[in-house]
């Protein structure tokens, strides 16, 4: 009974506390939604009343029980973003993120330390003030787009990007700044061993997990209710937190690498829709206990310094992301938008501010201050990303034209940059394919130094056998990583040039030597150095014996993978073919060519099922599904049809479609269509119309667009008047549009 009533006791704050938070959360909610405004700054507002700075208001009591329920809000709302942004789509904008996150890093580390020197503060203070003032908030910005309903536009992927390496960088700078505090001095060392240290383990995770938990959902798809698909993904979520926490990195980047290795699986969708109730508790009172750390004595003490840091967060992360944006391509708006969207600071900032309280080198005054600066960014994100794009319109109308033309022009240059060399293509697949297979052999060999050699060592032969387990799991990847073919056809083609046979005969040579030392490295675990040598003459020679078995083992192995990387395209392109097998028939979808003759005319007028027998079960026509259509629907350009048939009628439906597009003229399969960008300067063409200047037939194209004066037309009319300087937009032949530049 004393243990029970002792229970009891320990639960009731924390029970109290926690409807407290909800209930406030709920009125802000409701109140906010009422008044059309960001439920975020609501969460916030109803914080900072249920703090312990107002005896007026009923007060939260245990503050520790709430950081634990903040940082699970962290986690599952990473978790969530990794299922909604897969590696995959994060590579889309790899190179843009990185650009704009680096951009801005480095420019924010160095305003900050500026800043905090020029308000007298100490070096210390002022270096870590830098990092602090140089992150944004994933969780704020996530949370904004959801209210604000951005999330699928262009620039929406951008700064997801840009947050993930942000987050990334951080934890390099984390390390980079525990040094410093240590040592008083930069360790290039120790930021170069932690960046190894976090590409070994992104790759051990992502590869692993991608082989084993697909396969995993797969085999026991049929066993899962909703309530136990629920409590195995957030079982792996917190297994992934665990791991990471364990080698030094962040919870939150755990559950990220979790949510985007399960973003892969077939069951993605489901699982983020079964996730969402429980993100939306945690991330509320996340929310909420970032309210409660405002302190309006440490706002009143530190007043100015709050506003200044404020100002300089607001607008110089958004010029300096803007900045970043458009060096990556990106066109104006895009920029402006990404950059006015990370213009805060949040959960990392609080992250780091707490390492230098705990390695006792920051002064007391930096943490308030720093969640006050973060309480006010926070209130200005929703509004910011709001203003975004009537900003990006002001600066269009207002800067310079010469820059304006420089800014269009350099990002359609970058985004017309497409192809990438056969030997860029060698160099990428090799370096992909070696890192990760240098991975896996790394850390088998040191899982089986850690807990396989303790267990034989002391027997006899123990050694022998250990070694023999550990090498018989590693041949396949051993002989991949010596022996396998990378991007074959493009090393065939730069063969024959002599400037390339050098270097790649390098790069397979250094394969081998990589291969001869991991087995050596291995060998020497478990032996003597003069032992380990005769076993490894012995190891090639049974190595080089079997090459043929471990290839097809490694073949196996590396096709399971990417089965289970494009599991979810793989369902989506089966549904094309839906078998109804008592009729041999199936469901088959069409996308109707833009160029096609059918388009305009109804289903009454094609008499497609009098014709071939087929029916057209449904029209999708962007969002809009049109199910059964009737005999009067339309078709239109870029529709896509799904009809039922058996095979020969989708056969005779595929070839109908062919037959009513559009002939292209012969010539046209040696001509290279380009979009091509052109600054009007020739005489000959001025105060004639477009009609009249002939341009169409000197491309073999069309004038899609004109600037005049800083007005944009699409599309103009043949009988727009052209002018100096004005810019014209032409598709048409490559080499003619080239002579025209020059002309």
């Amino acid at each position: 009974m004393i243990a029970i009533a002792a229970t009891s006791h320990h639960l009731e704050p924390l029970i109290s506390d926690l409807g407290l938070i909800l209930l406030t959360a709920g009125i802000a909610v409701l109140l906010f939604k009422k008044l059309k405004q960001p439920l975020v700054l609501g969460y916030l507002i109803a914080g900072f009343l249920a703090g312990n700075h107002f005896d007026f208001f009923p007060s939260v009591t245990d503050i520790k029980s709430v950081e634990v329920w903040a940082e699970i809000g962290v986690i599952f709302l990473l978790f969530s973003l990794g299922l909604e942004f897969s590696f995959k789509k994060l590579m889309k904008v790899g190179g843009t993120a990185s650009i704009t996150a680096t951009t801005q890093i480095v420019s924010m580390v160095f305003i900050g330390f500026l800043a905090g020197q020029w308000m007298d503060w100490s070096k210390m203070d002022s270096i870590f003030l830098g990092v602090i003032l140089s992150i944004s908030s994933t969780t704020i910005i996530l949370k904004t787009f959801d209210e604000l309903g951005v999330k699928a536009q262009k620039f929406a992927g951008i700064v997801i990007g840009s947050l993930i390496v942000q987050d990334i960088l951080a934890i390099l700078m984390m390390v980079l700044l525990s040094t410093i505090a240590v040592s008083e001095q930069f360790s290039g060392g120790a930021l170069l061993q932690s960046i190894f240290k976090l590409i070994f383990f992104l790759t051990l995770w992502f590869v692993s997990g991608i082989f084993f938990i697909p396969t995993l959902l797969k085999k026991a798809k049929h066993l899962l209710t909703d309530e136990m698909l629920l409590i195995i993904s957030i079982a792996l979520c917190l297994m992934m937190v665990v791991l990471a926490a364990n080698v030094g990195f962040s919870p939150a980047l755990g559950a990220f690498i979790m949510g985007s290795i399960i973003a892969e699986t077939t069951q993605a969708e489901h699982i983020e829709h079964l996730v969402k109730p429980v993100k939306d508790l945690f991330g509320a009172v996340f929310f909420v206990s970032v309210g409660m750390l405002i302190n309006p004595q440490a706002l009143y003490e530190h007043a100015i310094p709050v506003l200044i840091l404020s100002l300089i967060t607001i607008f110089g992360q958004s010029f300096t992301s803007t900045i970043g944006a458009l060096l990556s391509g990106q066109p104006l708006k895009e920029s402006v938008q990404t950059g006015m969207s990370l213009s805060q600071i949040g959960e990392f900032s609080f992250i780091i501010a707490t390492l230098g309280i705990t390695l006792n080198v920051t002064s007391s005054f930096l943490y308030p201050i720093v969640v006050a600066v973060s309480a006010v960014t926070t209130f200005s994100t929703p509004f910011m990303i709001k203003m975004a794009t009537p900003f990006s319109e002001f600066l269009s109308k207002k800067l310079p034209r010469k820059w304006i033309k420089r800014i269009e022009r350099y990002s359609a240059n970058t985004q017309s940059i497409k192809s990438v060399s056969n030997w860029q293509k060698v160099i990428n697949s090799y370096l992909t394919f070696v890192i990760v297979v240098s991975v896996i052999i790394v850390a088998t060999i040191l899982l089986s130094s850690r807990f396989i050699l303790p267990m034989v060592e002391n027997f006899k032969f123990g050694n022998a056998l250990g070694a023999l387990i550990t090498l018989l799991f590693l041949s396949p990847f051993l002989w991949a990583l010596s022996m396998r073919r990378v991007a074959a056809e493009e090393v065939s083609i730069l063969m024959e040039e002599r400037k390339y046979r050098g270097p790649i005969i390098m790069m397979i040579l250094f394969r081998l030597l990589l291969t001869i030392f991991f087995i050596g490295f291995l060998l020497n675990i478990f032996f003597s150095p003069f032992v380990a040598i005769i076993a490894l003459i012995a190891a090639l020679f049974i190595y080089f014996a079997f090459r043929k078995k471990l290839n097809q083992q490694y073949h196996k192995i590396e096709n399971h993978f990417l089965t289970n990387l494009n599991d979810r395209e793989i369902t989506r392109a089966r549904r094309s073919r839906s078998d109804l097998s008592p009729w041999d028939g199936h469901m088959a979808y069409f996308e109707i060519a833009k160029e096609s003759n059918i388009i305009g005319k109804t289903l009454k007028d094609l008499q497609i099922r009098e014709q071939m027998g087929i029916n057209i079960a449904s029209i999708k026509r962007g969002d809009i599904m049109i199910n059964i259509p009737k005999r009067n629907d339309r078709l239109f350009p870029s529709d896509e049809i799904c009809i039922i048939g058996n095979d020969t009628q989708v056969n005779e439906f595929k070839k109908y479609l062919e037959q009513h597009e559009i002939e292209v003229p012969s010539t046209s399969a040696e001509a290279e269509i380009v979009l091509r960008q052109i600054e009007l300067k020739n005489e000959s063409y001025i105060g004639k119309t477009i009609r009249e200047s002939k341009l169409r037939e000197k491309t073999h194209g069309l004038v899609v667009g004109i600037e005049k004066r800083g007005n944009r037309i699409l599309n103009p009319e043949s009988d727009i008047v052209l002018e100096k300087d004005d810019i014209l937009w032409i598709v048409g032949d490559k080499k003619l549009l080239t002579d025209l530049v020059h002309d």
